[in-house]
C-alpha cells in the first residue's frame, strides 16, 4: 500500500511540475499550478514514512487516504465552480487529472483496507 502514495504521489508532483512549467512557457505561471504537486508531496512523503514505519504503516495510510479525499474534493469543487467556463485549458486539465489520479488512489486503498481487514477476522 505505502507503494501506491508513493507511485501516485509522483504522479501528482508531476502533473504540478508539468502545469507550471507550461505557464511558465506561456508566460501566465501561477502558483496554483503547483498544488497537484503539494497533494502529491505529502502522498508521497506519507508512503515513504509508512514503508519505513511498520508499526504506525496504517495510520500512516489513511492519512495519505483523507489527504488524496481532500484533494479530490478540492478539484471536484473547483470543477463544479468552473462548470460553465471548463474550456480544456492546461488548468482544467490538471485540475480533471489531478481528481482522477486522487479518486484511482483513494479506490485502490480502500480495496487494500478491507482485504487487509478480511484477512485479519480469518
Amino acid at each position: 500500500m505505502p507503494q501506491y502514495a508513493i507511485f501516485f504521489g509522483g504522479i501528482l508532483m508531476l502533473i504540478g511540475a508539468v502545469g507550471y512549467a507550461y505557464g511558465i512557457a506561456m508566460g501566465s505561471a501561477s502558483l496554483t499550478a503547483l498544488i497537484p504537486s503539494a497533494i502529491g508531496v505529502l502522498l508521497f512523503g506519507l508512503g515513504f514514512t509508512a514503508r519505513q514505519n511498520e508499526g504506525p504503516r496504517r495510520h500512516i495510510m489513511h492519512a495519505a487516504v483523507v489527504v488524496a479525499i481532500f484533494g479530490l474534493g478540492a478539484m471536484v469543487g473547483r470543477l463544479i465552480s468552473k462548470r460553465d467556463a471548463i474550456t480544456g485549458s492546461a488548468g482544467d486539465i490538471a485540475t480533471i487529472l489531478t481528481a482522477i489520479v486522487c479518486l484511482i488512489f483513494v479506490i485502490l486503498s480502500v480495496r487494500t483496507f478491507m482485504s487487509a481487514r478480511a484477512e485479519r477476522i480469518r
